[in-house]
């Protein structure tokens, strides 16, 4: 995988002050919605920058106060195409 494919299908942790029902996770790409006290939090992979750009208008449509949006890096054993040489006998 390149660096402009894994800049795409990005998981990303989206949180919002106010409550979002759960039923509004279609209009939201299928992302998962999750409540904390008066916090939403959204999570979910987004294609693209463009993407992201519209669910960020949806919430500020509805009036939400965005606290912050995170992309959330897999662990490094899940993240393709590197390879870690460090205890590879071959490479000294």
């Amino acid at each position: 995988m390149n660096n402009d494919q894994d800049a795409q299908h990005r998981v990303y942790q989206i949180k919002v002050q106010g409550r979002l029902d759960e039923s509004w996770s279609g209009w939201f790409n299928n992302m998962t919605i999750a409540f904390e006290g008066d916090t939403t939090t959204l999570t979910g992979a987004v294609v693209d920058q463009a993407a992201l750009r519209g669910i960020l208008s949806r919430l500020w449509d509805l009036n939400l106060a965005l606290i912050s949006v995170n992309p959330i890096e897999p662990a490094p054993e899940q993240k393709s195409g590197e390879l870690d040489n460090r205890h590879d006998p071959s490479t000294l």
